[in-house]
């Protein structure tokens, strides 16, 4: 938006006013970091699960509600990248759900196995995608994101190689990176929850390398 407004065919300053909403990013990454460090210990075979559909839960009202929300929130509050990445992968996790109920109708739509692993591979590869042109904007500010970034970029690459070639080797070791995924994305969730304290315990740097004057 312009910093001038033309008033009466007269250019005057654009008054900017702050959001006196609270910073919704903790709850938005908070969300994604559980609803990820789930599925991942199913992906590694934690305690002998194969299953994912426990997570459909998590999936639809933390991971996909109250991250979508979250991104929401970040639009009133001038955060563009933040109401892109948390509203982007809430509505990841509410897709996926969806693929995993059985009402409705898209697992059972596909009656040769293969055909299913190669479409969730595309629908993977696609997330890889989005999340690498994520990484773009926030490289030279903030290395917890660009990390968070990067190992969720390489988690979908592993596991849409998986569905690809159907090497559950490939599988476990995109649900070991989206674990690590998740644990960056709970330090980055506590430091600014911390942050928005007014007398914090401790500081959590976040490593940012260039500040915007």
């Amino acid at each position: 938006m312009s910093d001038i407004e033309k008033s009466n065919g007269a250019s005057v300053p654009f008054k900017r006013y702050g959001s006196r909403i609270a910073n919704p990013g903790p709850a938005g990454i908070f969300s994604f970091a559980s609803t990820t460090f789930i599925l991942s210990m199913y992906n590694v075979n934690t305690r002998g699960i194969h299953a994912p559909n426990v997570v459909v839960g998590m999936a639809v009202f933390t991971g996909g509600l109250l991250q979508f929300m979250a991104g929401m929130w970040e639009f009133p509050r001038g955060n563009t990248f933040g109401a892109t990445a948390l509203s982007s992968y809430g509505a990841f996790w509410m897709s996926y759900a969806t693929i995993l109920i059985p009402s409705s109708g898209i697992l059972s739509a596909y009656t040769d196995p293969q055909e299913l692993e190669n479409a969730i591979g595309i629908y993977l590869i696609t997330w890889f995608m989005v999340t690498v042109m994520l990484i773009i904007p926030v490289i030279r500010r903030n290395v917890a994101f660009v990390l968070l970034l990067s190992a969720l970029a390489l988690a979908f690459l592993l596991l849409a190689c998986a569905s690809f070639s159907g090497k559950t080797s490939l599988t476990k070791a995109g649900g070991a990176v989206g674990i690590i995924t998740a644990m960056i994305a709970y330090y980055i969730g506590v430091s600014e929850l911390l942050e928005a304290e007014a007398k914090p315990i401790v500081v959590l740097p976040r490593g940012v390398l260039y500040a915007n004057e």
